[in-house]
């Protein structure tokens, strides 16, 4: 399935996953897409297969509920720039408290690598960044953990 294919809805909710490394993750990120009722999961450059038992197993079936797409970051971009998309980016930097942003609109949630974080190249394609805020010693959550936060945002404020 290429990203053309894709079926969104008119506000679409969408996660972008960069580089992201563990299947378990992976997985896990699919199974809370398809509980916050999300229209897609994009993968750019992944480092994982697809098709990994582990992340058919973490993902609790959703690896078949969820449409699932890998392609490199480029692509993405392009592709959810002209389809008028805001692109989040969860970042630390120059960031905004997550529920201070509007995700009521036509949303891609991107998060980064559980290592490194967000490459520059989706940084400056953001139209906006947004952080959790963490109040104690670590200052991030783990990316599955990241993303169901954000998309149980989203769907807070699309309800």
């Amino acid at each position: 399935m290429g990203l053309e294919e894709l079926h969104l809805s008119e506000k679409p909710l969408i996660v972008v996953l960069e580089s992201v490394e563990k299947p378990g993750n992976l997985g896990a990120v699919l199974r809370s897409a398809d509980a916050a009722g999300a229209d897609a999961v994009i993968i750019c450059d992944p480092l994982t297969d697809l098709w990994n038992p582990n992340l058919i197993r973490a993902s609790l079936g959703a690896a078949f509920s969820v449409q699932c797409v890998a392609v490199e970051s480029g692509e993405a971009i392009k592709w959810l720039k002209a389809k008028g998309i805001t692109i989040l980016t969860a970042q630390l930097q120059d960031s905004v408290l997550y529920y201070d942003c509007d995700m009521t609109r036509p949303t891609a949630i991107v998060i980064g690598t559980e290592s490194t974080g967000l490459s520059n190249e989706w940084r400056e394609a953001a139209d906006r960044h947004i952080r959790i805020p963490m109040l104690g010693m670590m200052d991030s959550l783990n990316a599955s953990v990241s993303a169901a936060v954000l998309l149980f945002e989203a769907l807070r404020q699309r309800r």
